[in-house]
């Protein structure tokens, strides 16, 4: 069972010639048979006039405002199915076209589509409702059009009821892509997503942020205005403001709404670049009313109307700025101007179009270009009625030729060329002469996958319907006098770029730059944005990048970190500058004057060894122990000297772990000597039986060294096995990094010093006991004085080497190293060389001799007295020493003798001069 909607006409009475609707066939625009019928949906007037009386009855109303542009598009279908007709593409079977005019409102745009629905050969113009439409016949195959998104949504949904193809040349709206909501729809245009996308990127390429949007209140300018916004969010472009206008020219508030508008852009004196998404008709009153308020922007259009050469003909266009646009990408349409040559000839008795057009040249002919544009948009169809007949018809070739919008011309073609193609693919076996020979659906299905030659390339649609084709970069450009809308660059809608035929349309490109529109002046490199109160991210503060952060960038959102260690940034810096390394070098002053004085001390020391082995038989060089233990000493000062090379000059693993070892072990050396020496002098002169017992426990001179500095050498090796010194680089300087050792363990490190500490310490009591030896042999008061020199260096060593920073630390180290070295070495040494060098008199046997007896019997003279002072308050016995010598040869010679009272030399005994001579002797040879 079906039911049956009978499509009852309304009308309003007119002439012969009128345009009203007395019956079904009035209402067609333009119309031809053939076997098989395309429709045609076109916006050939932008406005329905609404009656005014109340209540308002369900009547289709006229329609105003020729829309010449649409018109060229009626003529393009018409001119495509002709060209197809008397070409061998459908081989003899012929299109037919049924064309209506939407007045770019979507009820009259339904009200075609109903008779589209409407079933062949039906007397009554029938749609009827079924439950299955697969076998319905319907009056059309495929429909062309409609001239705008909004309408295409409604008419789409109509069509899909019987899913009737509808291929559209200039609905660009992102969600017709949509197949579930809109499975019937096809276009041969880009959608707005792509068209929203080259805007953004055209934005962003010229260097703006901050801009205005303008757009008509229907489905296609909201779903315009939120396909650009969420493109601009995602570029970071700011929206200042969005104005919205009335779609329909007849609405009451639409020339309050301009005005609020232009009053925006007025106001917004930041905001120099506005993105328009409306109709033709909306632009011309828009920029009618910027004229006059004298606003100069950047305008981007969109493809609706960037190639309208109604709008570029403006008087005083040149004073809204610029204008830069989108277009579809054009074909060539060489033969569609032939054909409007010869439009003249052409019959205008199924074209009511045409016969408009003819009559408007008749009532406008005698005004200038763009008044005689501006006529023609004016007159309503009730107006030509009343004036039907009144004027001689005029025909003006140079006025359609003038209005062709190429882009639009070319996808009207497309879309009629793509239906045909699809139905050279179902009547290749079928009798398409016969209209029930295939249903819509099998159209629908067939063009998914057909192909077209366009030019020199291929076309198809998509999965989404769409096809895949370019946009042309349009700019408006006055050329002699005259506002000419060139092609500047092609948008490749793959690749997302620009691409440019020469350089002197790079220019104008790049010209576009001169212009800003942004909220906040731009953030140069070493700064960065803070975003303020506004809700917009572009609205911001420039503050400088701190230090170790760059920015290389204009405008960026962050500062970056330096990313590695060694490098830096100062503050307000667009890069990262490689940290310059310190260490103490060669070349450097205070290096090459440590090297100096070590340098000095090497060679300081190979004379002590030149002057010790030239004077080996000497006196002073056998009581310093022999030359065994003074090249001993001396090469533990080599060794010293020699490691403070390895503090100097770049680091390495080698030099840290050497230099410290190298030290702690030759000073241990060193001191160890010394201690033994000192324990040697003290025997030797101590006249105290105690601790003459306890000093000869003590002195093993050997394993003593060996000992003493077998200990530091485990010490340093447990060190370096187990907490190595390393190469550190210190990073604690923000322009710098300061190569230097870390010693790997502060306490191995303060243990090593501490163990050398507490061996001098040992070595300056000891030496501190034998101070009051003879005069010209005074070494150990002299090991005294070392000992403290040392002390006093390493004590300030402390506190300067833990709060000195710098490249400069190790020489802290060196410093102390050769003070204490250098004090020690010469309280060692050179008393001896003077000696040797400068009182070769002193340095005879005779005259050792003599300073030895002296002291020997001083000292034994005071250790009897001593004695016999104990022993007289204990009432034992009282002891005197007499010392019979009295000259030096009496020393020499022997012929001295010590009477002491008592039974020995502390008993009063007499000794003998060869008893005399041979204690003597037993001292100096201690000695």
């Amino acid at each position: 069972m079906a039911f049956v909607i009978f499509l009852i006409p309304c009308f309003v009475v007119g002439t012969d010639v009128a345009f009203s609707c007395q019956n079904a066939e009035d209402f067609v625009g333009a119309s031809s048979p053939g076997d098989i019928i395309i429709g045609g949906l076109f916006a050939v007037h932008s406005e329905m006039l609404h009656p005014e009386e109340d209540p308002i009855k369900p009547v289709i109303q006229n329609c105003a405002g020729f829309e010449i542009q649409v018109f060229l598009q009626t003529l393009a279908m018409i001119h495509a199915i002709e060209t197809i007709n008397n070409s061998t593409l459908l081989s003899g079977v012929t299109l037919g076209y049924e064309i209506y005019d939407t007045c770019a409102e979507v009820t009259k745009a339904m009200a075609s589509a109903l008779r589209f629905l409407s079933k062949f050969n039906s007397s009554e113009d029938a749609v009827e409702f079924k439950c299955n439409y697969s076998d319905y016949t319907p009056r059309v195959k495929a429909v062309t059009g409609a001239s705008y998104s909004e309408v295409s949504m409604a008419v789409s949904r109509l069509l899909a009821l019987q899913l009737i193809p509808q291929v559209s040349p200039a609905s660009s709206a992102e969600i017709l892509s949509d197949k579930i909501r809109f499975p019937s729809f096809f276009r041969t245009i880009p959608s707005d997503f792509h068209q929203t996308r080259a805007m953004t990127r055209l934005i962003c390429e010229s260097g703006w942020n901050w801009i205005g949007v303008i757009a008509t209140d229907d489905d296609n300018g909201r779903f315009a205005l939120e396909s650009f916004g969420v493109q601009a969010m995602a570029n970071n472009v700011c929206i200042a403001f969005k104005e919205m206008l009335p779609a329909y020219l007849s609405d009451s508030t639409f020339h309050t709404k301009v005005d609020q508008a232009i009053e925006k852009i007025v106001k917004e004196k930041r905001v120099n670049v506005i993105v328009v998404f409306m109709r033709q008709f909306h632009v011309l009153k828009l920029f009618k009313k910027a004229i006059e308020r004298n606003v100069n922007k950047i305008w981007i259009a969109s493809d609706n109307w960037s190639a309208a050469v109604k709008i570029s003909t403006i008087p005083s266009v040149r004073q809204l700025g610029t204008v830069v646009g989108f277009g579809f990408k054009n074909g060539d349409i060489s033969s569609f101007q032939e054909f409007l040559r010869n439009l003249p000839k052409k019959s205008t008795e199924n074209n009511k179009f045409l016969r408009e057009y003819i009559m408007l040249l008749s009532v406008c002919a005698h005004l200038e270009y763009h008044d005689f544009q501006t006529c023609i948009a004016n007159q309503s169809q009730d107006n030509l009625l009343e004036n039907d007949g009144s004027k001689p018809q005029i025909w003006r070739d140079d006025f359609l030729n003038a209005n062709v919008e190429p882009g639009f011309i070319h996808s009207t073609m497309l879309a009629v060329y793509a239906i045909a193609h699809a139905i050279k693919g179902l009547c290749k076996d079928r009798d398409c002469k016969d209209p029930s020979a295939f249903t819509p659906w099998e159209l629908l299905e067939e063009l998914k996958r057909v192909v077209v030659i366009d030019g020199d390339k291929e076309v198809k649609f998509d999965s989404n319907g769409d096809m895949s084709t370019s946009y042309d970069v349009l700019l408006w450009k006055e050329i002699d006098g005259h506002m000419e809308i060139i092609t500047m660059a092609e948008y490749d809608a793959k690749k997302g770029g620009f691409i440019f035929e020469d350089e002197e349309k790079k220019k104008d490109f790049l010209a576009l730059k001169k212009v800003q529109s942004t909220c906040s002046q731009p953030c140069s490199p070493g700064q960065v944005k803070k975003v303020t109160e506004s809700p917009h991210t572009c609205c911001y503060e420039c503050i400088y990048c701190p230090e170790n952060h760059y920015s290389n960038q204009t405008d960026m959102d962050y500062c970056y970190r330096c990313n590695n260690k060694t490098y830096w940034a100062p503050i307000n810096s667009s890069t990262c500058y490689r940290k310059t390394i310190y260490f103490l070098a060669w070349t450097d002053w205070f290096a090459i004057f440590l090297l100096l004085l070590s340098a000095f001390g090497v060679v300081l020391v190979l004379s002590i060894c030149v002057i010790f082995t030239k004077n080996l038989d000497t006196p002073v060089v056998k009581a310093s122990g022999g030359l065994t233990v003074c090249y001993i000493i001396l090469f533990s000062h080599f060794l010293i000297f020699l490691s403070t090379v390895f503090f100097i000059d770049i680091p390495t693993e080698f030099k840290c772990k050497t230099r410290q070892a190298l030290f702690g072990i030759s000073f241990t050396l060193c001191i160890s000597c010394i201690l033994i020496k000192s324990l040697k002098i003290l025997l030797a002169f101590s006249f105290d039986p105690k601790l003459q017992n306890f000093l000869k426990c003590m002195y093993k001179p050997i394993p003593t060294v060996v000992t003493c500095t077998g200990i530091q050498v485990i010490i340093c090796t447990f060190w370096l096995i187990f907490r190595t010194p390393f190469v550190n680089q210190n990073f604690s300087i923000p322009r710098a990094i300061i190569l230097e050792c870390n010693e790997g363990s502060i306490v191995a490190f303060g243990i090593m010093l501490g163990y050398i500490a507490a061996l001098a310490f040992i070595c300056f009591i000891f030496a501190f006991k034998g101070r009051k030896l003879p005069e010209n042999y005074n070494e150990a008061k002299f090991i005294t004085f070392g000992m403290l020199i040392y002390f006093i260096a390493w004590i300030v060593f402390i506190p300067v080497y833990a709060t000195t920073f710098g490249k400069y630390l190790p020489a802290v180290e060196i410093i102390v190293v050769l003070i204490s070295n250098y004090g020690i070495l010469c309280c060692t040494f050179l008393p001896k060389c003077y000696i040797i060098i400068y009182k070769q008199e002193t340095n005879t046997k005779s005259a050792f001799l003599k300073m030895v007896y002296t002291y020997s019997s001083k000292s034994a003279g005071s250790v009897a007295v001593s004695q016999a002072s104990l022993d007289s308050k204990s009432s034992s016995f009282r002891a005197t020493i007499t010392d019979s010598c009295k000259t030096e040869n009496d020393s020499v010679n022997g012929n001295c003798h010590f009477q002491v009272p008592g039974q020995s030399l502390i008993k009063g005994k007499v000794l003998p001069k060869s008893a005399a001579r041979t204690m003597v002797r037993k001292r100096v040879s201690s000695i």
